[in-house]
C-alpha cells in the first residue's frame, strides 16, 4: 500500500476525478489518495509541473504521483512511468513530470505498454482513467515499474525544467504567477550559487534593479525584491504590490537576470 497523489486540470465540476479514484480503489482498496490540486489552468503543462514539483518533496518515500495535464491525449505522445530515487511518477510524456522527477534524480523511465495492467476498454480521450489510474494502483500494490513496459532512453525534457547560466547572469522562465502577483521562476538555489548570486546581491532585469534578500518585508512597500520562496524557486516580488503587473510578465515569459555591482 502506498500514497497516491493526484493532480490534474480537470476541475471538480465534472466526474472525471471521481472516475479516476474509483478505478484506483477498484484495484487497491487500501490506497491512500491525496489530491494535490485539480485546478491547474487548462492545458498548462508548465503550471502543472510547478505544482507537482512544489508538493512532491513533502511526501514520503515510495509515494506514487499521478499527474494528468494532457493536451495531447490520444495522440502519439507516450504514457510513461518515471522512477526516481524517492518516488514513482505516472502521466503523459509531455514534460509534466520532469520538474519534480529531475529534482529527486531520475533512475529510469518506462513507456507503458503492458495492456494487462490497463482497463479493458480504453477511451482515446481519457487516459487519466483508463491508463494512468490503473497503473498507479498496481504500482501502489507493489508491481515493479519495469513490468509495466519498456525502458525509454529519450523522453520529453521541456525548456522550463532548468535555468541556464550565461555570462554572469541567468536565462530563465516564469513557471508560475501566484495570486499576490509574485513571479516564480525556474531558478533553483544551486543556479544562484553558480551564477555568483547570494543574499544581498544586486540583480537586474531589463532596467529594473533589486536586491536578493530573504523575505518581502526586507524592502519598503511597493519595492521589488528577489528571494527564494517556500517552494524552493527564486521569485521576483514587490512588497504588498503585484510584481507581475509591474514588470508585465506572465507564465511562460522568458527573462534574463544579470548580477550588478
Amino acid at each position: 500500500m502506498s500514497i497516491i497523489t493526484l493532480l490534474s486540470d480537470f476541475g471538480l465540476q465534472d466526474s472525471y476525478v471521481a472516475e479516476m479514484k474509483a478505478v484506483i480503489l477498484s484495484i487497491d482498496r487500501n490506497a491512500i489518495l491525496v489530491d494535490i490540486t485539480h485546478e491547474i489552468p487548462k492545458y498548462s503543462i508548465r503550471s502543472g509541473a510547478f505544482a507537482l514539483a512544489s508538493a512532491a518533496p513533502y511526501f514520503p518515500k515510495g509515494t506514487v504521483h499521478l499527474a494528468v495535464v494532457d493536451p495531447g491525449v490520444g495522440s502519439r505522445r507516450k504514457p510513461i512511468v518515471v522512477e526516481t530515487r524517492k518516488s514513482l511518477y505516472v502521466g503523459p510524456d509531455n514534460g509534466l513530470l520532469m520538474l519534480a522527477a529531475n529534482t529527486e534524480g531520475i533512475s529510469r523511465v518506462f513507456e507503458i505498454t503492458q495492456k494487462k495492467f490497463l482497463r479493458d476498454m480504453l477511451s482515446s480521450t481519457f487516459h487519466g482513467r483508463d491508463i494512468f489510474s490503473p497503473i498507479a494502483a498496481h504500482l501502489s500494490k507493489g508491481v515493479s515499474a519495469k513490468k509495466v513496459g519498456r525502458v525509454l532512453k529519450t523522453y520529453c525534457q521541456p525548456p522550463f525544467v532548468s535555468a541556464h547560466i550565461r555570462h554572469n547572469g541567468i536565462n530563465c522562465e516564469v513557471l508560475h504567477v501566484d495570486s499576490f502577483g509574485n513571479i516564480v521562476t525556474n531558478i533553483r538555489p544551486k543556479d544562484l550559487s553558480q551564477a555568483g548570486i547570494s543574499v544581498r546581491s544586486r540583480v537586474q532585469f531589463e532596467n529594473r534593479k533589486f536586491s536578493f534578500l530573504k523575505t518581502y518585508s526586507d524592502v519598503p512597500k511597493g519595492s521589488l525584491v528577489g528571494l527564494v520562496g517556500s517552494h524552493g524557486f527564486f521569485e521576483i516580488a514587490a512588497n504588498q504590490e503585484n510584481a507581475a503587473r509591474l514588470l508585465r510578465l506572465n507564465v511562460g515569459s522568458r527573462l534574463r537576470l544579470n548580477v550588478t555591482c
